[in-house]
């Protein structure tokens, strides 16, 4: 199997604006992910899809492949599978056939968790591995509707107020995608698994897998306070103190 890397960084973002090139851990975001992507064993190929052009400076300056993402699939609706599948045209490689999709915005990953995945696809013969994580005390059980006009609370699904459970440790597993790492077949990324189905997650095709992470070991930035944690946990690891910067 050869495998590529897409890291995708659109240039917009409502939540935190310019994430993908805002300093983390003493550098631009972006550069932690493809630094995970170089070091991945599986991977023979590494291209930014962007439409910024900063980052797709920062990326040209280390030395990696630059897809320009058009603007019609640089906007906050379009879809991940539909910039992935234009790098993937652009690419022309068709010896590729396995596709490892990263998030620009998520700086902290676990060492090795692309190989990791890439050897699960491989080893089942399925579509599509992700990560994912334990959903910790945010669990579907303690999901609850609340009536605006009175603040009434009541179960999202069935009769029973958190489902009667109210130590997190009572809690079935349950787990969320992290956004550390999705990998898909070509057959799946291009739609032509047979009864896939329709909808934003048809790419994923038909047998999807997980690979399962530490809680809080993947970090996806989408909110300011989660731009702060990462910026922490990467100082932390390379001993750098607050306001240090890092030599690339």
């Amino acid at each position: 199997m050869s495998a590529a890397a897409i890291i995708l960084a659109r240039a917009g973002s409502k939540g935190v604006p310019g994430k993908n090139r805002a300093p983390v851990g003493g550098r631009p975001c972006v550069l932690w992910t493809i630094d995970d992507a170089r070091a991945a064993r599986e991977v023979s190929r590494v291209v930014v899809s962007t439409d910024d052009a900063e980052v797709a400076h920062i990326a040209g300056a280390e030395g990696v492949e630059v897809i320009a993402r058009p603007a019609a699939l640089a906007h906050d609706t379009a879809t991940v599978d539909a910039a992935a599948r234009h790098a993937l045209e652009t690419m022309g490689d068709e010896s590729l056939d396995a596709f490892v999709i990263l998030y620009a915005n998520a700086p902290v990953r676990p060492e090795g968790l692309i190989d990791r995945a890439l050897a699960l696809l491989r080893s089942t013969g399925a579509d599509s591995v992700q990560s994912v994580q334990p959903v910790g005390k945010h669990h579907p059980w303690w999901t609850a509707r609340i009536d605006e006009a009175t603040g009434a609370m009541a179960p999202w699904e069935g009769e029973t107020l958190n489902n009667n459970v109210f130590r997190r440790q009572d809690l079935p597993a349950a787990y969320i995608p992290d956004g550390g790492v999705l990998c898909v077949t070509r057959d799946a990324l291009t739609l032509r698994v047979p009864g896939a189905g329709e909808g934003p997650h048809a790419f994923l095709g038909r047998d999807r897998r997980a690979v399962v992470n530490l809680e809080g070991s993947v970090i996806d930035i989408d909110a300011p306070i989660d731009l702060l944690v990462a910026d922490a946990t990467l100082r932390a690891r390379a001993g750098l103190g607050v306001g240090a910067e890092r030599t690339a």
